[in-house]
């Protein structure tokens, strides 16, 4: 009986243990504020000033900071995670819209729209040590896994410019869709997807003979095509799945990346714009620009669980473990 009963207890705390904890940022446009909401109960913790119009957000190497573009500063905001105040500033460029980590998590990649560049920031000095002229207001950035290849998409023209991370040169323009949003290269490094949010399509580019391969379309029943606006796209861990975000169409599409064909629809908030998962990508996270709230998908069930709403305009969201 003794033997039983601490076998039992040996087990007790491995069956009470809490799933790992982890905690969702989301950027409000209109409301100048970051929402941070909590990953396991899905509520608001609070919402912080950053600074006027925040749009991309991304976690520094370590967790400890969020970067947010601060559009109408002209500026990066840094955040501190643990005690959710901003504790500092850099420079950027002109109307900063979005920004990508280097997995060295030194340097800090921002696209610029008013003045038609990437910015490289160095994170451990807090300025800009290097820019690259690219298309007329460049927005989306995807890295290379090997990190050696930075893709910008330009909205005005039409443009995904390959830029060689070891010369900060463009080596490559590559004309897709009308008014490119998102850039993401495939966890294998030998596509990237292109987002065309006027041109209503995902372009899938071949890198490397950097060449368009084809154009994903999109068909949603009832929907005219020109509210189907492509913008964020997430790619899953095994590299088997994208989501893209529609835009005004309120819907999610998921795209079989082995076949590069639409295999669904998820219905969420309205004006959808980004999307992040869980950190045991379980959960897909998108903010809805129009219905001011963030809609939290079961990945494996395909299907909504809530809404939680946010701020005014919610654009970006990062998640940090």
């Amino acid at each position: 009986m003794r033997r039983l009963l601490l076998s039992t207890l040996a087990v007790l705390p491995l069956l009470s243990e809490p799933a790992a904890a982890y905690t969702i940022y989301v950027s409000n446009e209109k409301d100048n504020t970051i929402t941070v909401l909590d990953g396991d109960s899905l509520t608001p913790v609070g919402s912080f000033k950053v600074g006027r119009r925040p749009r991309g957000i991304v976690l520094s190497a370590d967790k400890s900071q969020l970067f947010i573009c601060t559009s109408d500063d002209n500026r990066v905001t840094v955040f501190d995670t643990k005690t959710n105040t901003v504790t500092g500033y850099m420079q950027s460029g002109s109307d900063p819209e979005l920004l990508l980590l280097h997995p060295d998590g030194i340097h800090l990649f921002v696209s610029n729209e008013d003045d038609n560049m990437v910015s490289l920031i160095d994170v451990t000095k807090g300025k800009v040590v290097e820019e690259v002229p690219v298309g007329v207001e460049p927005e989306g950035l995807g890295l290379s896994p090997d990190g050696n290849w930075l893709v910008n998409t330009s909205e005005t023209t039409n443009m995904a410019h390959v830029i060689n991370l070891k010369t900060h040169k463009v080596e490559d323009n590559i004309v897709v869709g009308a008014r490119p949003r998102v850039a993401k290269f495939t966890n294998d490094g030998a596509r990237v997807l292109v987002s065309s949010e006027i041109g209503s399509s995902v372009s899938v580019i071949d890198f490397a003979s950097r060449t368009v391969t084809k154009k994903i379309t999109f068909q949603i029943n009832g929907i005219p095509k020109e509210t189907v606006q492509p913008v964020g796209i997430l790619l899953t861990p095994d590299g088997k799945t994208a989501y893209v975000a529609l835009g005004p169409a309120n819907r999610v599409a998921e795209i079989d990346l082995a076949t590069l064909e639409v295999t669904r629809y998820l219905l969420v908030g309205q004006r959808v714009w980004n999307l992040a998962l869980s950190p045991d990508g379980k959960r897909m996270f998108t903010t809805n620009g129009v219905s001011n709230d963030v809609s939290v998908i079961d990945v494996t069930a395909n299907k909504v669980l809530k809404s939680v709403p946010v701020g005014r305009l919610p654009w970006g969201v990062a998640v940090k473990p």
